[in-house]
Formats: C-alpha cells, sequence, structure tokens
C-alpha cells in the first residue's frame, strides 16, 4: 500500500483518537446522503436524528432558518481544518472514509432511517417537515410565512414567548450547553444578558465573552459585559462549604458590590427600558453565586416593580 502523506496520516490518526462522537456522527451522516448537503439541509437532517436518539449529541436553537445547532456549526470549521470536510459554501466531504463504521449499530440505524425517511425529500420539504412537527424552531424563521399554511403559522405563534412585566433572571450555565442556555432565555423572552463575570473566558463551548455575544446576538439578545461586578478567580479557591461562599459574598458586598454601584444602576436602567434582563454566570446554584447579590442589589434601587427568577 502507498504510504500516507504527513497530513492524510494525521487525520487518521485524529479520526481515530480524539474526534468526539457527534463529529463521526456528522460524517457519517453526510456519507449517508452522497457526500454532500447545504447547510440548511444538514441542519435539519442532524436536527431530525437526534430527535430520533435518547442521547442527543447536538441541542438546537430556533434560528432565522429554523433549528440551528451552533456546536455544529464550529465542528464544521475544526472538520475542515482537519482535511475532513471540503472549504466550500456547503456541507462536502473531502473523501469517502468509511464514516458509518465508526458509529455503534443504534447510531447507524438512525442514519439508515433517516436516510430511507428523507433521503428524497426537496430542502423546501425537509423544512416544511420540521415546521410543522416542531413549531418552537420556526418562530424565529423569516422564510416560515413562505412555507407554511395560515393555519400551520397560528401553531408557530402559539410557540412564542407570551410572557409579560419586568423580571430580572438569575441564570447560571453550568450544566448546559450553549444551546440549552440560550433556549432558556428565548422561551422566557429575555432581551439583555448582563455579564457579571470578572473574566468572561470558559472552557465550555460558546460561553467565553466573544463567542456568546456572537450566539446571543444571532438570536436577537443584547449582551453586556459587567466586568467591576465579578470576583477575582483567587478568592473562588478552597470554598468547600455554604458558609465559606456566605464569608464570600459578605465581603463581596462591602468592597466589589459597593464600588459597583454605578454598573448596578445600569442593570436597573436595562431592567426599566428592557424589561427582561437576565443576570449570568457559570454556577447553577443560585445561593453559591455572587449574581444573587447582584440581584438583590438591583431590586434595592427604585427600580418598577419586577420579579425575581432564579433558575
Amino acid at each position: 500500500p502507498l504510504a500516507l502523506s504527513g497530513r492524510a496520516f494525521s487525520r487518521v490518526l485524529w479520526l481515530n483518537s480524539a474526534m468526539f462522537k457527534r463529529q463521526k456522527i456528522l460524517l457519517a451522516l453526510l456519507e449517508q446522503f452522497d457526500g454532500e448537503l447545504s447547510r440548511t439541509s444538514l441542519q435539519k437532517l442532524l436536527f431530525l436524528f437526534c430527535e430520533y436518539r435518547a442521547d442527543p449529541v447536538y441541542e438546537f436553537v430556533p434560528y432565522k432558518y429554523g433549528c440551528f445547532s451552533f456546536q455544529a456549526a464550529a465542528d464544521r470549521r475544526k472538520l475542515t481544518d482537519k482535511g475532513l470536510l471540503a472549504d466550500s459554501g456547503r456541507w462536502k466531504l473531502a473523501n469517502r472514509g468509511g464514516f458509518l463504521d465508526q458509529l455503534d449499530y443504534a447510531d447507524r440505524q438512525a442514519l439508515w432511517d433517516l436516510k430511507e425517511r428523507f433521503g428524497g425529500v426537496s430542502q423546501r420539504e425537509l423544512v416544511r417537515h420540521v415546521y410543522v412537527s416542531y413549531p418552537y424552531y420556526a418562530t424565529r424563521s423569516g422564510i416560515a410565512s413562505r412555507i407554511l399554511t395560515p393555519e400551520e403559522q397560528k401553531a408557530v405563534v402559539r410557540h412564542q414567548p407570551q410572557a409579560t412585566g419586568n423580571i430580572l433572571f438569575s441564570i447560571g450555565y453550568e450544566g448546559l450547553k450553549l444551546e440549552g442556555y440560550l433556549n432558556r432565555l428565548i422561551r422566557s423572552d429575555v432581551r439583555v444578558v448582563c455579564d457579571v463575570r470578572k473574566n468572561p473566558l470558559s472552557r465550555k463551548f460558546g460561553f467565553s465573552k466573544t463567542a456568546l455575544s456572537t450566539a446571543l446576538a444571532r438570536v436577537g439578545i443584547e449582551y453586556c459585559h459587567l466586568p467591576k461586578l465579578g470576583i477575582v478567580s483567587d478568592k473562588r479557591h478552597d470554598l468547600e462549604t455554604q458558609a465559606d461562599y456566605d464569608a464570600l459574598f459578605a465581603e463581596y458586598e462591602k468592597t466589589t458590590l459597593a464600588e459597583g454601584q454605578p454598573e448596578v444602576a445600569r442593570i436597573a436602567e436595562l431592567l426599566r427600558t428592557k424589561k427582561r434582563i437576565a443576570l449570568l454566570c457559570y454556577e447553577k446554584r443560585p445561593e453559591q453565586c455572587h449574581r444573587t447579590r447582584v440581584a438583590t442589589a438591583v431590586l434595592a434601587l427604585n427600580t418598577p416593580k419586577c420579579s425575581v427568577v432564579t433558575e
């Protein structure tokens, strides 16, 4: 056999070791659909595949053409860099490589079923099927009115946020994927996310400042970073009990929060004008995150009557 080039050998090694299961599924899906799909069709087929599985490898948000996964789009760039996808405007395999064989039987069966059901379906029919079957994901579509009947459009409207009133949400992203976090915001009709981290960096995909602000903008939500309300990471070391957290936050209220009143006032003004604001930090449990103290400080100002929702 011919020796592999350095790049080809590196690609094979990465495929067999470092590649995530979700990325293998992307490649196998393309392989099932003759090696090439439009961006819209790929997202819809991947969404349907994930709906078939009890343990979906991707999550999705409603977007301008329906369901969309930011993680899948990022994986596309990664797979292109590795030479497994062609650098083009479509999803296209750079070469055929037996990707389906990399999956377990249940995933292979789900892809076979997907091909049998949608292999001969046009992109328009595919999009329409997703919109009719999963109307929530059509709520931000710019094309729904062109492919749905008036009655079908009513179902989409019913899935749009209906909440009213001023609400200050407190939501940590611990344990959430980016799309799961965004869906919480979308369903609650949040208009602005106030990031109260000192250093808005994260090892979790999508939660560092640039990636997060970009994703939020793409689903119509504003981003506001207020680093002066954050806590330096060194002070968060060795927090083992709730008493440790309480002591940290007591000090935080006397120092950082006292000095950060202009930022607190800014949140209060956003709450007044935008009505539905979310405070963002990492911790899932509100009693272990300083955003709870920030929320209390905001409510202490002369703000519109509002509710605080902690998630």
